[in-house]
Order: structure tokens, then sequence, then C-alpha cells
């Protein structure tokens, strides 16, 4: 079974996603991880992804994978380094929109996920999941969040990590990456008509979990 989990930045997604997955004994796909592990790769080499030359050679020297810890946790590796850290920070926020507009990381990055799920138990979370992705998931969901709450979500992520920015600024990144996701031509960010709405403005990620939960076991049921 297939579930897809959809939605904007500092929804709660990625968060539901991976205890979803270890709730149920499924391999966690966190796709948001893969496009800042381009972008970190992108930036880190100096590379314009605007030239299409240049841009395919990068890719082919990309390998992207994921690692579960002991703790359970998931690393992303990027040619076999743990990039975790590094691409979480802003300096990748405020790119990684732009370069997942770019068709040529999209199509790369795709036909990646559907190998990792066309034989697997999977929870994939991201902005076109549902929609392009697989767009006959068993179950999907498109998790909402007020955006006041979305901006203090990332504001505090931010500060755990040692990133000392204003509220503001937290904000300004999350309404351009609200913009460019929604705006692109290639795979916008959008609900599938079928997918189920979560808004977790005042759940926990606990209540989120129980709610996938339930979703889950229902949709198994009918399969």
């Amino acid at each position: 079974m297939i579930i897809a989990i959809d939605g904007f930045s500092a929804t709660g997604k990625s968060t539901l996603a991976r205890n979803l997955a270890h709730a149920l004994g499924y391999i966690f796909l966190d796709t948001g991880a893969m496009y800042r592990a381009v972008t970190y790769y992108l930036l880190s080499h100096n590379i314009d992804w605007k030239n299409p030359q240049q841009l395919e050679d990068a890719l082919l020297q990309i390998t992207i994978a994921f690692q579960r810890k002991a703790d359970g946790t998931t690393i992303t590796l990027l040619n076999g380094a743990d990039v975790e850290e590094p691409i979480r920070g802003m300096e990748v926020a405020n790119k990684v929109s732009e370069v997942a507009a770019v068709s040529a990381v999209r199509r790369f990055l795709v036909k990646q996920q559907r190998i990792i799920g066309a034989d697997n138990k999977v929870v994939m979370d991201g902005r076109d999941i549902g929609t392009v992705v697989f767009p006959d998931a068993t179950l999907k969901l498109f998790v909402i969040a007020d955006f006041e709450v979305r901006v203090r979500r990332r504001w505090l992520e931010l500060q755990q990590s040692g990133t000392q920015l204003t509220l503001e600024e937290v904000a300004e990144n999350l309404r351009k990456r609200d913009r460019e996701e929604t705006e692109r031509t290639d795979s916008p960010l959008a609900q599938a008509a079928d997918a189920i709405v979560l808004d977790s403005t005042h759940l926990s990620p606990k209540a989120m979990l129980d709610s996938a939960l339930n979703l889950a076991k229902e949709r198994s049921g009918k399969h």
C-alpha cells in the first residue's frame, strides 16, 4: 500500500509521514529531503541550474538514499554522506523551491521516487505525490495549518538547530515558497481531488497520527 501525504511547508506533514511509517512498519520516503539534497549539491558545487547542460551533468553525479538509524529516525545521504543538517538550513530553504520548479530536476527525482515506491509499502510526503508521483495511491492525505502556526513551527525548528531568524524573516520565506510551489508550471502543489484533508493547526502529532492510522486501516481493509 502506498500512502501519499502532501501539503505546504511546516504543516507537520513530514512528522506525520515519519510517525505513520514507523507505526505501520512501512518505508518512509521524505521527497522534500530529496529536493533539498539536490539543491544543496548544486549550491555546494556552484552549478547554474538554469544552464541545461551543467544541470544534466550534475544530476548524473547525484545519488540520494535514506538510512534508518537505531533510534528509528531517518537520515538523508547524498553520495553516501549524511547531509541531514545542512539541507535543513536557510541557504537551501531559500533556493529549494526554485530548483524544484526545474522540469529536469523533477523528472530525475520522480523517477527515483516511483522506483522506490513501486514494490514497497511506503509512506511518501511531498508536494505532488498524490497528483503526479503516485496518483493511484491507496490513501492520499493533504495536510494544512494556519499560516501563523506554520511560521512559529518553522521558527522554533530553526532556533533549535541554531539558526537565528526573526518570525517575519521566516514568514517571508514561507510566503515565497508557497507562491513558487503553487504557481510553477511543472507539477504545482495542489490537493488531489480524492485526498482527505487533515488540519494540524490545533492537533498534536499524536492526534494527527491517530487520525491517519484510522484512515490507513480503513483503506487497507478495502484493498
